[in-house]
């Protein structure tokens, strides 16, 4: 063969190989799953839990890559600039997909154009609670103390739905607290344990196990409903006499803007599958999560909802934008 034909003929078939590479079936090498928040949060024991059952469905493994920091940013951040290929995903929450917007003055990608919607994965209430030697045993006596002495008091914030939760009860019930802010909920909880900290309003998994030790004392739940693993403590309404106190923290998986339709079909079906499992139910269960799988369109929807909701509580909680 003469030199000429020869390297063509290597030429077409090295062509010809990557053409089939590329032409195999999603997925064909592992997926990375972004979580915006420190390692033992919420959003990091349902993103590994759904993850792990995603793998099974998609027969891939899906790598967690925490990335925490300026409530989710960071990590939104990184999968917004992700090549669209479906093997970037986010495991987004109510602050890097709707209360970003509001919170801060410029954010470094698109909120509302930056990601494709993929599947909602479930919602968590928050718990409030207070250091063991805070002389309070009831919300409303937690607020007594702090209206008696405007400043005194502080919280811990680590995310969105911790920051807006405490301030929105801060305003409903005219009072003044002073927030310490924290890079994860779990360095939150543990100056809290230790009264660095006197109140700190945060999802089940990781206040509840420190409730159930009594290490801290809970107060009440931030849900219209008591909470069925918790049903002893009342609601911030019920506690406080309010009627239009709620907040929610809530899971869903994101991929960058651009991503292949038929991509996030098969996203969309491992994570309603992972929903679905009886093992995801029962392991989050005790901790009020309530699952509640959909399709892209009605994640879509609900984020247009949630960033105008959470852009209202930011407001009525006079937070400014940092």
């Amino acid at each position: 063969m003469r030199p000429a034909f020869r390297w063509i003929a290597v030429l077409s078939a090295a062509l010809l190989g990557t053409s089939l590479a590329g032409a195999q079936p999603y997925p064909n090498k592992p997926i990375k799953a972004v979580v915006p928040f420190a390692a033992g949060s919420a959003t990091d024991q349902i993103g590994r839990a759904f993850a792990a059952k995603m793998s099974e469905t998609l027969g891939q493994t899906i790598v967690v890559d925490n990335k925490p920091g300026v409530n989710g940013m960071l990590g939104a951040d990184a999968v917004a600039k992700a090549a669209p290929d479906g093997y970037t995903i986010l495991i987004g929450t109510n602050s890097t997909n709707a209360a970003l917007k509001s919170l801060m003055k410029k954010l470094p990608y698109d909120q509302d154009t930056a990601f494709t919607p993929v599947a909602y994965m479930g919602s968590v209430p928050l718990i409030v609670g207070v250091n063991n030697d805070v002389p309070a045993r009831t919300l409303k006596e937690f607020v007594d103390l702090a209206r008696s002495k405007p400043g005194h008091v502080t919280f811990a914030s680590a995310s969105t739905s911790q920051l807006v939760s405490s301030e929105m009860l801060a305003g409903m019930a005219g009072i003044q607290m002073t927030n310490v802010p924290y890079k994860s909920g779990p360095a939150a909880m543990t100056d809290l344990i230790g009264g660095q900290v006197m109140m700190f309003t945060a999802d089940f998994a990781v206040m509840l196990p420190q409730v159930r030790g009594g290490k801290v004392r809970g107060l009440a739940v931030t849900s219209t409903r008591r909470s069925p693993a918790v049903p002893e403590l009342p609601t911030v309404n019920e506690a406080l006499g309010l009627k239009d106190y709620e907040l929610i923290a809530y899971f869903a998986v994101f991929a960058p803007a651009g991503t292949p339709p038929d991509v996030v079909a098969r996203l969309n079906a491992a994570v309603n599958a992972a929903a679905q499992s009886k093992e995801i139910q029962d392991k989050f269960a005790p901790i009020g999560f309530a699952v509640e799988p959909g399709t892209p369109d009605a994640l879509a929807q609900r984020s247009k909802v949630e960033t105008a909701k959470w852009a209202k509580a930011i407001k009525d909680a006079k937070i400014e934008p940092q």
